[in-house]
């Protein structure tokens, strides 16, 4: 397929730049592959479209404050640093993204913080906005980490035009986080409270657990026509023996599988063996899932309403059929639902 057919009007408004008052309060629009209907109901309803033992996945990849903004030596220039992941922890090296990349040169030291609190030297330029920065600091390294993380902020997108606020910290955060090393946030996993989990249990259906760490890959911007020829970034990726443990049995059962989230997609996609079962993994994907494309293992898919063009909006297009799925989008624009990691979901389903 083309990126052209992937290009819809999205009105500015449409974009949430903030969650909803409660997670699982989000619209929900359901998408029946089978027979073509399309339901508009509430988040927090999704249970009713599952029965007891069928399957959730979830990612539980957490979200750093990978965020800083600081200023340039001797220039006082003011410049955004972007985290990406940490290569050296004896040596404070990490992989960073720099804004404006133009002014900054090896060797630079940059500084962070209302007293200065933190000092990074430049000392390598990896491309044209990518940096390889060294934190200056000697003392022990969960001191350095609470530091660093204290002068960060939540790195919500950059198309919610604006910086992060007090309220970012909890709900750019799933509620069962805990693996850190994300600076994406699953954000179809957004939707689920504690309410809805204990929901899950009383009736019956059961979920685990994967990891997978979102990268800014997810938004970048596709530079080729022809999807074949455009590579996304590798993210690392555990699936335990535990979560194949649970599910494996599920599916030989004919349980429902649903898969929380591209990210998670990506992973169980990466995951599944020639057998058509889900195997351990530990490694880095760069899975691209764009149609045509043909699913074994997951029977269900719950994702966010994607900015156009994006590689999530192609996931679900696989999933849920180019045509089904493009023709939902254009209803959700007509009925005015929210766009992005804080806005509204879809469930695609037989």
């Amino acid at each position: 397929m083309k990126l052209s057919q992937f290009k819809f009007v999205l009105p500015e408004e449409l974009i949430a730049k903030y969650p909803a008052v409660h997670r699982d309060e989000s619209r929900l629009l359901v998408v029946h592959r089978e027979s073509d209907e399309l339901e508009h109901t509430t988040f927090k309803n999704i249970l009713d479209y599952f029965e007891e033992k069928d399957f959730f996945i979830f990612n539980d990849t957490k979200v750093f404050p990978a965020r800083l903004f600081g200023y340039k030596e001797k220039t006082g220039a003011q410049i955004e640093v972007f985290l990406l992941r940490e290569l050296n922890p004896d040596q404070h090296l990490w992989d960073v993204m720099v804004n404006p990349a133009r002014k900054i040169r090896i060797g630079n030291k940059l500084y962070f913080g209302e007293n200065e609190e933190l000092v990074a030297e430049v000392i390598d330029n990896t491309t044209s906005r990518g940096r390889t920065i060294r934190f200056l600091y000697d003392g022990p390294y969960d001191e350095f980490k609470n530091l660093l993380f204290s002068v960060g902020e939540t790195p919500i997108p950059e198309y919610m035009g604006r910086r992060a606020e007090p309220i970012d910290e909890e709900r750019y955060q799933t509620i069962f986080a805990a693996n850190e090393g994300a600076v994406v946030a699953p954000a179809a996993g957004l939707h689920f409270s504690r309410e809805l989990m204990k929901r899950m249990e009383i009736k019956g259906i059961d979920y685990g657990f994967l990891t997978l760490h979102c990268g800014l890959g997810v938004y970048r911007d596709i530079e080729v026509e022809d999807l074949t020829k455009h590579k996304i970034d590798s993210e690392q990726m555990i699936i335990t023996e535990e979560l194949c443990e649970k599910v494996n049995p599920a599916y030989e059962e004919g349980r429902r599988i649903c898969v929380v989230g591209a990210s998670t997609m990506r992973a169980v996609e990466t995951g599944v063996s020639t057998d058509g079962l889900l195997k351990p993994k530990e490694e880095w994907t760069n899975k691209f899932i764009f149609p045509p494309y043909e699913f074994t293992f997951p029977s269900a898919f719950v994702t966010n309403f994607q900015l156009p063009c994006s590689t999530l909006l192609m996931t679900a297009c696989a999933f849920g059929g180019y045509e089904k799925v493009m023709n939902a989008y254009e209803v959700a624009v007509k009925e005015k639902y929210r766009f992005g990691a804080y806005g509204d979901a879809m469930l695609i389903i037989d």
